[in-house]
């Protein structure tokens, strides 16, 4: 009997690689998941209770392993998978996407659930192609697979319902997928004038993106050479912190004052393998040089006097040669100094602890940073959860951090956990998710419970939108419906069948958490935390601090003089130190 094209799709999947299919079934999609049922263990479906938490879990599958898989049907399917797909398109997780559809012989009727594939997800895919007979299906699927692995991103392929049930056609072309290493450097000549620019410059600071996530070695070694000091990005922090004697840690709007102070203290900054998106924290009297693999990203954050392509392992290991050993210490040696100081001040919110009902969130994530094994996987919500993870989960250079980096997203933490556990089966995972997060997309508890996933949820449970809340408050606006009336997480998710712990005291933070991570099975940890913690940026602009003041006084204005003094008295040692 010949094969369907839902089987060969499934057939294409498995060999590429593919271990399991994220998504929601459904009319469409009915035949693609009989195939998979039928595929004797090969390949799973994974039954999530949204498709945006698919498409979450897909990509961060792929980032950890390289190439994943999500599905929606029809209309809504799409539709549901949009935001997921494009934090994963913005992240660079290869993801293939099976967007099922109506017959292909209600195409253009405005047919119940029909949707446009290629208009809807154009914005947020290297391939996106409709197949609407079998010997297309093969053929767009090899590509939209090479597209992902080669371009790192999302492909979509569109598949109509009738099309699954058809008998499936050979092609003559290939179904292997190829995925080479090439070496990419930039020239001879433009390295000795590199080397000579490096060698000529005293104050350097080197920064380093995910791009330098395998040249830690490198990077270390060419500091070493030049007396730099580095930073790096949030997504380059846990490839590039470890074992590294020079670091100064992160800027940027999570950063910390150090290295901004590195950056623009610099007569030369070295840019490795990072897009830096904030072009506020990028000094200007100074030279840089950007290197990255996409020419096309280069100067567009910052004004760059010298821009190479290549990979930075690569780059660095023919720099390296040509590096001459500096001696002058006395630049790097003040910045470390700086550093020591700045983490001496972030010390002082995990010492405090805070108080019943406000418990310091730096206490938490530090403590967690001390009892998470040395290669867990930790995923992190946007916002404060961000902010927490960047400074105080350190890096062991086994350890992953992932997160909506680039597009910025609520709620990715939990969905991220659950593509975590199942391709990493016996790492532990972590998602620190904020209320307002772990809200969003709720329902996927159930799909942890459902597969049996040891994921560890730790909800640092504030009460509030944090984030916007500080944003609207140094824009000198009062916060206005950012406060968040919850649930008590911890029994929803007994209700959904997973253990659940609150921890509102200070003491029971590390007895909480210690119970939580050796507990078998899934937990969700409902921690407490203080409303009126602030991140504070790792330079405060005048504005910022007029905005601020303008918003506290119409607070008091509004009779709300308690949150003004409760914010003070929360953050007034953070406050002090940064200005």
């Amino acid at each position: 009997m010949a094969k369907n094209v839902a089987e060969q799709l499934v057939d294409m999947l498995i060999a590429a690689g593919i271990k399991r299919i994220y998504a929601v079934t459904g009319d469409s999609l009915n035949e693609v998941n009989d195939a998979v049922r039928r595929s004797e263990g090969k390949i799973h479906w994974i039954h999530v209770r949204h498709e945006e938490a698919g498409a979450y879990a897909a990509a961060a599958e792929a980032e950890l392993n390289g190439l994943a898989c999500c599905a929606g049907s029809s209309g809504p399917g799409h539709v549901h998978l949009i935001n997921g797909l494009y934090d994963a398109h913005r992240s660079g997780a290869p993801v293939i996407a099976i967007a099922s559809t109506c017959a292909t012989i209600e195409f253009g009727t405005e047919y119940f659930q029909e949707t446009n594939t290629i208009k809807l997800f154009d914005d947020c895919s290297h391939y996106n192609q409709i197949a609407t007979t079998p010997a297309q299906l093969p053929r767009m699927l090899q590509a939209g697979i090479q597209n992902a692995l080669s371009k790192k991103g999302v492909s979509v392929i569109g598949l109509p319902g009738d099309l699954t049930k058809m008998d499936s056609e050979e092609i003559t072309t290939s179904t292997i997928n190829y995925a080479p290493t090439p070496v990419i450097r930039p020239t001879d000549s433009d390295l000795h004038q590199l080397a000579a620019l490096l060698n000529a410059h005293e104050k350097i600071t080197i920064f380093c993106g995910i791009g330098a996530k395998k040249a830690h070695d490198e990077v270390v070694e060419l500091s070493k050479r030049l007396q730099a000091t580095v930073g790096y990005s949030f997504r380059g922090k846990m490839s590039i912190q470890h074992d590294n004697p020079n670091e100064v840690g992160m800027t940027g709007l999570l950063g910390l004052p150090s290295a901004y102070h590195s950056m623009h203290e610099s007569d030369l900054i070295l840019l490795l393998g990072t897009d830096f998106p904030y072009t506020q924290f990028v000094p200007t009297d100074c030279k840089i040089v950007q290197i990255d693999t996409k020419p096309e990203r280069i100067g567009r954050r910052a004004k760059v006097d010298m821009g190479l392509c290549g990979t930075v392992e690569d780059t660095l290991q023919a720099l390296l040669p040509l590096i001459t050993q500096k001696t002058d210490d006395s630049f790097l040696q003040g910045q470390l100094e700086l550093y020591k100081n700045v983490k001496d001040s972030l010390q002082t919110y995990v010492d405090d602890r805070g108080e019943m009902n406000a418990i310091h969130p730096e206490f938490v994530a530090a403590t967690i940073d001390a009892l998470a094994n040395q290669d867990a996987i930790f995923t992190v919500d946007t916002g404060m959860c961000c902010v927490w993870g960047a400074r105080y989960i350190r890096s062991t250079g086994k350890r992953e951090m992932l997160g909506s980096f680039n597009h910025g997203s609520m709620a990715n933490a939990m969905p991220q956990a659950i593509g975590a556990a199942l391709s990493s089966p016996g790492r532990q995972v972590i998602a620190l998710a904020g209320d307002g997060g772990i809200s969003m997309l709720l329902g996927d508890l159930a799909t942890i419970v459902q597969y049996k996933l040891p994921v560890k949820i730790v909800v640092f449970n504030n009460r509030s939108l944090g984030m916007v809340k500080l944003e609207m408050e140094v824009a000198g606006l009062p916060d206005w419906q950012t406060e968040m009336q919850n649930p008590d997480f911890a029994l929803v998710a007994q209700a959904m069948g997973m253990k659940g712990i609150t921890i509102a005291d200070p003491d029971q933070v590390e007895q909480g958490l210690r119970e939580a991570l050796a507990f078998n099975g899934p937990v969700l940890i409902n921690v407490m935390t203080d409303p009126n913690a602030l991140a504070m940026p790792p330079k405060i602009e005048f504005e910022q601090v007029k905005g601020m003041t303008v918003a506290m006084s119409k607070l008091i204005l509004n009779g709300r003089m308690g949150d003004v003094w409760d914010t003070i008295k929360a953050n007034y040692k953070h406050i002090k130190d940064v200005i």
